[in-house]
């Protein structure tokens, strides 16, 4: 008798990620190397910070001998925040940015974002969440209006897409074998916002003759 081993579930996480005020001018060649590590950007925003609003940020930092001159290279300027997703997001953003002193990024992980962007310990070019608790943390104070729903996963996500996506996108790919355009992507986006669904009709009334009694 075969035994059914338990599928492993997979957990998408969210992590927050900053461009800090320095390299903010190199946001669209950092985020396309986010993009093809894996990571969804689901929400994006430009702000500037204030002194204070960088004192509540790093509350934990709060009282060490770099606290002041943090605050002040945060709050110099617009910086780019962005929530992460994917599975393990933390740990592989945390992976991806290398070591916090970019001097010691550039001579132990020479390929990690803070060795190729960033300048020394506080010019680090990025921040990310340390663990998922303080990535909860972060989101809601970059992001207050963000309502932090649980990312469908595992049979959940896969009940979602049979559900409501993969029926509609089954037939748009057979019509796209069928067709064979020339630009089949730009076609096939094309193919399902016309069958869509969930794509409201419209009903044509047709008033009837008044008639006089």
């Amino acid at each position: 008798m075969q035994m059914l081993m338990p599928e492993p579930q997979i957990f998408v996480e969210r992590t927050l990620a900053l461009i800090k005020p320095d390299v903010v001018d190199k946001e669209e060649e950092i985020e396309d190397l986010i993009l093809r590590s894996g990571f969804l950007i689901v929400q994006k925003r430009t702000l500037q910070l204030s002194p204070e609003q960088c004192s509540n940020f790093y509350a934990d930092q709060y009282g060490k001998v770099f606290f002041p001159n943090l605050t002040a290279y945060m709050s110099s300027g617009p910086l780019v925040a962005m929530v992460l997703a994917r599975y393990c997001a933390v740990s592989h953003w945390k992976e991806l940015l290398g070591p916090s002193n970019s001097i010691r990024a550039r001579r132990t992980h020479p390929h990690s974002l803070r060795a190729i962007y960033g300048t020394d310990d506080l010019r680090n070019a990025l921040h990310g969440s340390l663990s998922i608790s303080s990535a909860e943390r972060e989101i809601r104070f970059m992001f207050p209006e963000v309502i932090l729903e649980p990312i469908p996963a595992g049979q959940r996500a896969r009940d979602y897409l049979n559900l409501y996506v993969k029926p509609t996108l089954l037939a748009g790919l057979t019509a796209l074998c069928k067709e064979k355009p020339a630009d089949p992507m730009i076609w096939l986006a094309d193919w399902l916002i016309e069958h869509n669904p969930n794509k409201p009709r419209l009903q044509h009334h047709i008033p009837q003759e008044e008639h006089q009694g």
